[in-house]
């Protein structure tokens, strides 16, 4: 698949609610994720680690609404922008999330995700 497919698929699987299926369909082995804050989380190599931090972030959010905007191709990255109304469980903090993700596709795979506050 080309970049402009796989954004296309990524935004309908999010807009459909879906969104722990990117991951599993698109990201390469090797995958890596770069969080825009400083975290032990904030830099992970590996679809494992990558997966288990999406499996930590929705076990640690109620997410109320998600907003789906894009893509936004341009040669083998998108852009995709995301607004979400989730509540922390932790502090019952309730926020919206307003953040943009770039990914970076080679051959038919997200080789790269980074996400931008």
């Amino acid at each position: 698949m080309n970049t402009k497919a796989i954004a296309d698929d990524v935004v309908a699987l999010a807009k459909a609610g879906d969104l722990d299926a990117i991951g599993a369909r698109y990201w390469a082995d090797d995958v890596v994720s770069i969080e825009a804050f400083e975290s032990p989380m904030s830099h992970l190599q590996g679809k494992q680690a990558v997966l288990d931090k999406q499996a930590w972030w929705n076990g640690a959010h109620d997410v109320h609404s998600v907003e789906t905007h894009g893509p936004y191709v341009n040669g083998d990255q998108f852009a995709v922008r995301w607004v979400m109304d989730v509540t922390s469980r932790e502090t019952s903090q309730r926020m919206t999330m307003d953040e943009v993700a770039v990914f970076t596709v080679a051959n038919g795979k997200i080789v790269e995700e980074r996400f931008f506050y």
